[in-house]
């Protein structure tokens, strides 16, 4: 897919037309309820800077109502998420049988997308040697959360869509903070495994004001879980074992 070519700023620090993303970045970035988005050619670009802007209804507090979050998928009452993620982590190890473990030539691979309410997309996905599927699972989850946090996007709704039951119960069942407690150490007393990643994320968590996660299944009907999944698998068929 060829990548956008034209940024279009209406609500930033600088409204205009920018022609690479680090440009536009520095414009949003930092700037409360920043509108901006990519096009693949400048008049494009220009032509939806000069439409009038529509005001659109934000959640009531008090709402009751179920509606549909922006990709289609139901939500359940008063939370309305204005951007939504997806991060992935795949591993192609042979160590499938009994005893077997990851071998240190054995390609994985992580990836996140990030879809903004106006389309706007943002993805990121890299790989490495003798890493498990759950470490990739995680590491995808906090190269996410950076990016949020350098976008200074952390007081916005935001829905985090995983396939990972290892990654959701850890943070929704509360074993995260649990391991925290404990000193890194699991309920039966072996050491968490992934220790230095989950410390991190551990951090990262508490900064987003309003930060959900749902579970979905992998490889199924979820577009943005499905594009996570080709990123990732990309990545590893480029890795040089």
């Amino acid at each position: 897919m060829a990548s956008k070519k034209f940024y279009a700023v209406r609500r930033g620090k600088k409204p205009g037309i920018y022609t690479s993303w680090p440009e536009c970045q520095k414009q949003v970035a930092g700037f409360a309820n920043a509108r901006f988005k990519g096009f693949m050619t400048r008049e494009e670009a220009l032509a939806w800077l000069q439409q009038p802007e529509k005001s659109k209804p934000r959640a009531v507090k008090h709402a009751t109502q179920t509606s549909l979050d922006l990709f289609g998928e139901e939500q359940s009452p008063r939370f309305i998420p204005t951007i939504v993620f997806y991060t992935d982590g795949g591993s192609r190890n042979r160590g499938n049988r009994r005893g077997d473990h990851v071998h240190q030539d054995d390609l994985a691979a992580w990836a996140y997308l990030i879809r903004f309410e106006d389309g706007l997309k943002i993805t990121d996905t890299a790989g490495e040697l003798g890493a498990t599927n759950n470490r990739m699972e995680v590491m995808g989850l906090l190269k996410c959360l950076q990016r949020l946090l350098e976008l200074n996007l952390q007081n916005e709704p935001i829905e985090g869509i995983l396939d990972s039951q290892y990654v959701l119960n850890a943070i929704n069942k509360g074993w995260l903070y649990s391991w925290v407690r404990r000193g890194w150490k699991t309920s039966g007393g072996k050491p968490v495994a992934n220790q230095e990643l989950w410390a991190e994320v551990s951090v990262l968590l508490p900064k987003f004001k309003q930060l959900r996660f749902k579970w979905t299944k992998g490889h199924a009907n979820s577009h943005g879980n499905v594009t996570v999944d080709q990123l990732l698998n990309s990545t590893m068929d480029n890795l040089k074992a």
